[in-house]
């Protein structure tokens, strides 16, 4: 009996990390999808995100469609679909400035910044390592901008920081889905009312090649609706701490993508903000998980 409950128990572990990581995979790919599609112009920033959501919503029905998928109904939620495009248009207006491991970075160190103040907000008070490692995070950001050859844009910075809010909010929804893939498309569907307001007002402005295109349909339908969809289910197997400390990784795989697919160079600020805000971070995790660890021990 209990040989099969470990095999049960380590199947279900290798489940969440293989699905985890094709998640974090998919992530660090709509940086570099995104950035070949709109550094090199090959459609605008509007068309990209009307494609890419569209197209996420039709192969998530397919899917549905084929698998028949049943069990718990999902419907997600108008909150989290209105974060799921507000991630999106800010996400493809922020790669028209910026190159990909410094959005990624950007992006993602935002993401961990919201959860950390909502977890705050809840009640979550912070112990002084805590702090410290926002400072450092903080301070990351702010050497990342300073001038030089390789700072991104303010406005660049600002959109993605906002993609990171709202991914970050759009993450934390997720964690209670009871099916990922039902909650995934309905809530791509939801945003079809907004994405029809973006393509109406912004039609006159917009231009595209059948590169970009494809390169937004890669993004819609690969690796967003099914690597959203692997993520939700992944989320349910993994602790708000592990699922923020494991985002820290995409950064890394973004900017090793841009170097190989985007001829991108990893440069000295860039690696510098990295390891600043991502180990100021990673402080603030870890440390309320051994603050808690110590104190558990000291009352046994």
């Amino acid at each position: 009996m209990f040989a099969r409950e470990l095999h049960l128990l380590n199947n279900s572990i290798l489940k969440i990390f293989i699905l985890t990581g094709l998640a974090l995979i998919a992530f660090a790919a709509n940086s570099v999808l995104a950035r070949l599609a709109l550094g090199n112009e090959t459609i605008d920033a509007s068309s990209f995100t009307v494609i890419r959501l569209l197209s996420g919503s039709l192969v998530l029905l397919i899917i549905i469609t084929i698998s028949r998928n049943t069990g718990s109904p999902g419907k997600g939620s108008w909150p989290a679909s209105f974060m799921l495009f507000l991630y999106a248009i800010t996400f493809s207006y922020a790669y028209i400035v910026l190159d990909t491991g410094t959005g990624a970075l950007i992006l993602f160190g935002a993401v961990q910044i919201t959860m950390i103040l909502l977890s705050f907000i809840s009640g979550t008070r912070l112990h002084y390592t805590e702090w410290v490692g926002v400072l450092v995070a903080f301070t990351g950001f702010v050497y990342l901008i300073l001038p030089g050859v390789t700072t991104p844009s303010v406005f660049g910075f600002l959109l993605m920081t906002i993609a990171g809010i709202a991914w970050g909010g759009y993450t934390l929804r997720g964690r209670g889905s009871k099916n990922p893939l039902r909650d995934t498309a309905s809530n791509f569907i939801r945003t079809t009312p907004l994405v029809i307001i973006l393509a109406i007002a912004t039609i006159n402005n917009s231009h595209y090649t059948a590169e970009g295109i494809l390169l937004a349909l890669l993004s819609g339908g690969l690796t967003s609706g099914i690597g959203y969809t692997l993520w939700y289910i992944a989320l349910g197997g993994l602790s708000v701490t592990q699922a923020a400390v494991l985002q820290l990784s995409v950064p890394v795989i973004a900017a090793v993508g841009g170097v190989i697919f985007v001829s991108e160079a990893i440069t000295s600020r860039l690696t510098i903000s990295s390891i600043m805000v991502l180990g100021g971070i990673l402080m603030v995790i870890l440390g309320r998980y051994y603050i808690n660890r110590l104190s558990t021990n000291v009352k046994t």
